[in-house]
């Protein structure tokens, strides 16, 4: 399956395995061969609409096995398809929609009206997709895009003004698998025909599409969820025997905290992935006591079409270490440097932007060359926006976004040092720091506290907690409390959004 593209990957297990559960999605099991039938038609249906290859298609819907349906037949007519966060409001919607210029839209009933009626491209609910997909030849058009075409077209969480489409080819999404030797990958990124994933990351996200192009790229079948329930992750874990599952840290304390996850045996489940965030040493002593399995810490972004640095389960030490608060080693054909404004790398230890180039760094943002100018160099280096610093092992350590370092008297402070901080006191559920304006300091360091239920912690004890661990100028000038944290998709602190409420 060497330079295969995604639309290879259908029809070879199709062929090798036809019976194979690929997907399972709320009792309905899909074979390999069902799917490739179903990828055929979908093409058809697409290409008999009158759509050329390099449309756009777009999918406005919760996680569904007919998304990748979807996505596949869309790749098998060489099409691109535009999944779009339901989350979103409308005018949001609107935007990306705007944007993209898609020929069809495929939405679940409840966000159709979130669609334009006047607009050129054409809406059809899940409802009804299926009986439209069975109308049409199963015959394979075979009319796939390139290698280095795009596929897939992901827009970035637009945490500063609009969202940007990232361009994903075949290439982005496979090249980094199909190029290195399985025994060259490290244990804990292997995936064999046996393993079975829960896809309960969103899908249009790469943590949710990534994760499930990867289970069907080995072969293996995934469990599609709508969204993520802590009670039906349970029940699925149990019940499918799942050996690989990604979520954020947040989720993972959700179900660490179930009052049934601790009677349960997981001795089935091989590795849970985490992004997002880092996870604290509590929570991974106590997921490490939940669940029995490996641990790996996964860093990546949607313009490099996921994950690229791991943190090994052999560096999550429930007695905490160093490597912990780092996001681990680039993997088998990624290349990282920390660069200063410059661009020119920095030694080991000096905190500069990280910088990344591999085969699966995305296209160029679409109908963006400025942007896209901006992100990556003409040697293919994608700077992506995240501090950071290396060590000597090549071990690399997330300081934060540039755009969120404070500057507070001249002092440079990272939000993740000083969150790690709080984030050890007992009262503390879950924290995110920002600057706000002050008049002495230019900025001053706020952090906005989530207490754990039933407790009220003290500010001034959270301030003098947090001296004791980190700077003085570091710590927090004051301290607010709140329900909830807001968070993109991935888990990742909305910090603009607390910024613009607390200014």
């Amino acid at each position: 399956m060497q330079r295969s593209v995604l639309t290879d990957i259908v029809r070879h297990h199709a062929a090798k395995t036809p019976d194979a559960i690929a997907l399972v999605f709320e009792e309905r099991e899909t074979s390999f061969a069902a799917l490739d039938r179903h990828a055929s038609q979908v093409a058809n249906g697409l290409i008999a609409a009158g759509l050329h290859p390099g449309d756009r298609v777009a999918y406005l819907g919760k996680n569904s096995d007919l998304y990748f349906e979807y996505w596949l037949g869309a790749a098998k007519a060489g099409m691109v398809l535009v999944p779009i966060n339901w989350r979103l409001a409308p005018p949001e919607v609107a935007y990306i929609l705007g944007d993209c210029e898609p020929h069809m839209v495929l939405a679940d009933p409840e966000f159709l009206d979130r669609l334009d009626t006047d607009a050129a491209y054409k809406p059809m609910s899940t409802s009804d997709f299926a009986t439209w997909r069975d109308a049409q030849d199963a015959t394979d058009p075979a009319r796939e895009a390139g290698y280095d075409d795009a596929v897939l077209q992901l827009y970035t969480s637009g945490t500063m003004g609009n969202p940007k489409g990232a361009l994903l080819s075949n290439r982005s999404l496979l090249a980094l698998r199909q190029d290195t030797p399985v025994d060259r990958m490290p244990a804990w990124n292997r995936w064999t025909a046996k393993d079975v994933a829960l896809i309960a990351m969103p899908i249009f996200h790469i943590s949710g599409s990534g994760w499930g192009m990867w289970s069907l790229q080995h072969g293996g079948k995934g469990i599609v969820v709508r969204e993520f329930d802590p009670h039906q992750v349970l029940d699925l874990l149990t019940r499918y025997r799942i050996t690989k599952i990604m979520m954020v840290p947040t989720a993972m304390k959700i179900v660490c905290d179930h009052p049934d996850a601790g009677g349960t045996d997981f001795s089935f489940l091989q590795t849970i992935c985490y992004g997002g965030s880092a996870i604290p040493l509590d929570l991974m002593r106590q997921a490490i006591a939940v669940f029995g399995c490996g641990f790996a810490q996964m860093y990546g972004m949607t313009e490099t079409a996921g994950t690229i640095v791991g943190l090994p389960p052999e560096d999550h030490d429930p007695d905490g270490n160093a490597r912990m608060r780092g996001i681990g080693v680039p993997l088998p054909g990624v290349e990282v440097r920390i660069v200063g404004e410059d661009g020119i790398e920095l030694p080991r230890g000096a905190v500069g932007e990280i910088a990344t180039r591999s085969t699966a760094n995305m296209i160029a943002y679409y109908n963006r060359p400025d942007a896209t100018a901006e992100t990556v160099d003409s040697d293919g280096w994608l700077r992506t926006g995240d501090a950071g610093y290396m060590d000597e092992d090549g071990y690399l350590y997330l300081a934060d976004r540039i755009k969120d370092m404070i500057i507070t008297g001249g002092e440079n402070v990272y939000p993740a040092e000083v969150e790690n901080a709080l984030y050890s006191h007992p009262d503390v559920a879950d924290v995110a720091v920002i600057g706000v304006s002050d008049p002495k300091w230019g900025e001053a360091v706020k952090a906005i506290v989530v207490p754990v239920e039933g407790r009220t912690p003290d500010p001034a004890a959270l301030v003098a907690w947090a001296r004791e661990r980190i700077a003085a100028y570091k710590a927090p000038k004051t301290i607010a409390f709140r329900e909830t944290l807001p968070r993109n998709p991935s888990g990742k602190i909305l910090r603009r959004l607390l910024r613009d409420e607390y200014r």
